[in-house]
């Protein structure tokens, strides 16, 4: 189990390989990092990334702006499909070049917050081969959960995972609390196929904060994490108008780790 932050704490604040710099000199141990347009999707910016490692930092997990092109990899239209299979293809040689184990996935939107029929044997059948082209170059497939794509209710990831043996799962307590479902319900959906939570904290009035710096119990959470054999990697996930100070972010990687060596 290992503690970092993503680079997608730093959104906007720095372009994503000054984000991977700076958490590397700040010797953060883990990150995920969080490819923010097309041009980034391609071994090229892998590359470039790779060159910024240092310190000690690993990359656990890449992620991706959703709506650039992964709902579409589950589209009807071929030729949509095939151009999102591309981009995915670019993105996955990106995650190759700096040693990404995972790849945290939203998959489809849900923008018009209609009912959907969920067909699993389809949604199953393309996953796989999502999950085929991730795996080629070292990466396993992971689905999150987010309000408003499809994993926003507890059994979806089982009967995806029935369908795509070897899915992995992400889990997000701030989304979880969007979905208006108890993340431990989520917990209890993936059970041993976490493998990235994502965390961060709410204050008494409902505002976003870094973990430590609201009133989120953390403790039960890594103990439910702990119960189901949880290994992979918690992970500062935050929004820019979060926190103030960049320094705030180490800080909040030293309180989760203080009270993790306590329950794992």
């Amino acid at each position: 189990m290992e503690i970092g932050v993503s680079t997608a704490s730093l959104f906007v604040r720095k372009t994503t390989e000054d984000a991977l710099s700076y958490l590397c000199e700040e010797k953060i141990p883990v990150t995920e990092v969080f490819f923010s347009t097309y041009r980034e999707y391609s071994r090229a910016f892998g590359g470039l990334l790779k060159e910024r490692l240092c310190g000690g930092t690993k990359v656990h997990s890449v992620h991706t702006l959703t709506t650039q092109f992964e709902p579409q990899l589950y589209s009807v239209n071929p030729r949509a499909a095939e151009d999102s299979f591309e981009i995915l293809e670019g993105a996955m040689q990106a995650a190759e070049e700096i040693g990404a184990k995972y790849y945290t996935f939203h998959g489809v939107a849900r923008m018009k917050k209609t009912p959907v029929a969920m067909d699993y044997d389809r949604i199953g059948e393309v996953t796989r081969r999502i999950f085929s082209l991730c795996a080629a170059h070292g990466v396993t497939l992971s689905y999150e959960t987010v309000h408003w794509c499809y994993y926003n209710f507890k059994g979806f990831f089982r009967e995806v995972a029935s369908r795509c043996p070897g899915l992995k799962g992400v889990l997000d307590i701030k989304q979880a609390r969007q979905s208006g479902v108890f993340y431990g319900d989520f917990i209890e959906d993936m059970g041993e196929n976490i493998a990235t939570v994502h965390l961060s904290d709410i204050d008494a009035d409902g505002k976003m904060r870094l973990p430590g710096k609201g009133c989120f119990d953390f403790g039960e959470l890594f103990r439910r994490l702990r119960d189901v054999g949880f290994g992979g990697a918690l992970l500062v996930e935050a929004y820019q108008g979060d926190y103030g100070d960049l320094k705030e972010l180490k800080e909040s990687v030293g309180f989760l780790s203080e009270l993790a060596d306590k329950i794992f």
